[in-house]
C-alpha cells in the first residue's frame, strides 16, 4: 500500500549576497540581466525549506537563514525581517515548531541551517524534531578549510552534538531517496521525494535557481567550480529525462520547474 505524500515550499527570512560571488566568472554585465543588483552589487535571495507531510510525520528539508544574526550582520546580508519567517509561515499553515518531527539539513551553511538556532538563548529552534546530516559533510564542518569557515556556524555545530537528536546520514535517509554532491561543499544531501504528483527534486546549492542552468556557470562560493558544472550537468540529464519537479532553495521568483533539453542546452518547461 502506497503511502501519501505531498510537499510545500514555506518561505524563510530573505537575504542579499554579493551577486559576483553568486555567478562567478560570469560578467556583470550578463548576471544583472537574470538579477538585479543594489547598491552594494548585492541581489535578492530566498531561502525556503520544503515540508514533507507523509504517514502523519511533518518533515522538514533545510531551515532557511533564521533570525539570530546580530543588527550589524542582519544589515550586512540584506535580512530585514525581525521575526523568524519560516515558523511564522508554518504558524500560519496551523503548524507549530514543536510539531516538526525531523529537520533534513541537505548542509550546514548559515543560509541553510542557520533556521535551528535561537536568536537570544543560542538554543534550537524545532524542539521535538530529529535532525538529520550528512556525515561526510560533517566532518567536512568540524574542520572546514579556510575559504569556506565563514560559512559556517560553530555554535550551532556544538548545540547539535548536544541534543542527542543528531543523526549522522551515510547511506539511507527514512523519508526519501537521495544522492550527494561535493563540487560547492563536500557532501551535500539532495532529497529525491515520491509525492502523488511524482518525484521532487532538491538540488539544493548546486542549482540555486533558473539562471544557473547554464552548465559553465558556477558559484565563486564553491569549493570546486569544476566539479560543480559537471555534478550540475550529470543531475539536470536525469532530471529532464526523468521529468522531475525541481525545487529552487534561493530564486526569489521560481519555486517549483521542470527542465527539459533541447540543442543541447537546459531550460524551464
Amino acid at each position: 500500500m502506497n503511502v501519501s505524500s505531498k510537499v510545500a515550499s514555506i518561505e524563510g527570512n530573505r537575504l542579499r549576497l554579493d551577486g559576483g560571488a553568486m555567478f562567478g566568472n560570469v560578467p556583470k554585465e550578463l548576471w544583472k540581466k537574470w538579477h538585479t543588483p543594489d547598491e552594494f552589487n548585492r541581489i535578492g535571495l530566498a531561502t525556503r525549506s520544503l515540508l514533507l507531510e507523509k504517514a502523519g510525520q511533518k518533515i522538514l528539508f533545510d531551515v532557511g537563514v533564521g533570525n539570530f544574526f546580530s543588527k550589524k550582520l542582519k544589515e550586512r546580508f540584506g535580512i530585514d525581517e525581525v521575526e523568524h519567517r519560516l515558523i511564522q509561515n508554518l504558524e500560519e499553515r496551523g503548524i507549530a515548531e514543536e510539531e516538526i518531527d525531523a529537520v533534513v539539513l541537505t548542509h550546514l551553511h548559515f543560509d541553510h541551517a542557520g533556521g535551528l538556532l535561537k536568536e537570544e538563548s543560542r538554543a534550537l529552534h524545532f524542539p521535538h524534531a530529529e535532525i538529520f546530516v550528512p556525515k561526510r559533510h560533517w566532518e567536512h564542518a568540524l574542520q572546514p578549510p579556510r575559504r569556506e569557515r565563514a560559512s559556517f556556524l560553530p555554535e550551532l555545530h556544538t548545540l547539535l552534538e548536544k541534543s542527542g537528536r543528531l543523526h549522522l546520514v551515510e547511506d539511507a535517509l527514512p523519508f526519501c531517496d537521495h544522492f550527494f554532491s561535493d563540487g560547492h561543499t563536500r557532501g551535500l544531501l539532495h532529497p529525491l521525494i515520491e509525492t502523488d504528483e511524482g518525484l521532487v527534486a532538491m538540488p539544493s546549492d548546486l542549482l540555486p535557481g533558473p539562471a544557473w542552468l547554464g552548465s559553465a556557470i558556477a558559484m565563486g562560493y564553491d569549493r570546486y567550480p569544476e566539479l560543480t558544472t559537471r555534478e550540475k550537468e550529470a543531475f539536470l540529464e536525469r532530471a529532464s529525462q526523468e521529468k522531475m519537479t525541481l525545487y529552487f532553495s534561493h530564486d526569489p521568483e521560481w519555486t517549483f520547474a521542470r527542465v527539459e533539453k533541447k540543442e543541447g542546452k537546459f531550460s524551464l518547461c
